[in-house]
C-alpha cells in the first residue's frame, strides 16, 4: 500500500467515525430536546397553571429563537449566539 492509499483510508476512517459519533449525538440530544419541549407543553393545564397569551408567545418566541440559532451554527460559521428567558 502505497503512503497516499494509507493517508486515504486513514482521513476516509476518521471522516466515517466523525459521521457515526454525529449520527449518534445528534439522535440522543434531538430526542432530549423534543422531550424537554413537551414538558414545557404540558404547562398548557389551565387547571393546574395560570399564565397568559403574552407568556405563550414569550416562550414560543424564545424556542424559535434558539431553533433559528441552531440552523445558523450548522449551516455557516456564525457566531453562538446567548439567548436569555425570564417571563
Amino acid at each position: 500500500m502505497t503512503q497516499n492509499a494509507r493517508l486515504k483510508a486513514v482521513d476516509e476512517a476518521q471522516a466515517s467515525s466523525k459521521r457515526g459519533k454525529f449520527v449518534q449525538l445528534a439522535g440522543k440530544r434531538t430526542i432530549n430536546a423534543i422531550k424537554a419541549i413537551r414538558v414545557i407543553g404540558k404547562l398548557g393545564n389551565r387547571s393546574a397553571y395560570e399564565y397568559t397569551e403574552a407568556d405563550v408567545k414569550k416562550i414560543a418566541s424564545a424556542l424559535s429563537k434558539e431553533i433559528e440559532a441552531l440552523k445558523a451554527r450548522m449551516l455557516s460559521t456564525g457566531t453562538r449566539e446567548t439567548i436569555e428567558f425570564e417571563l
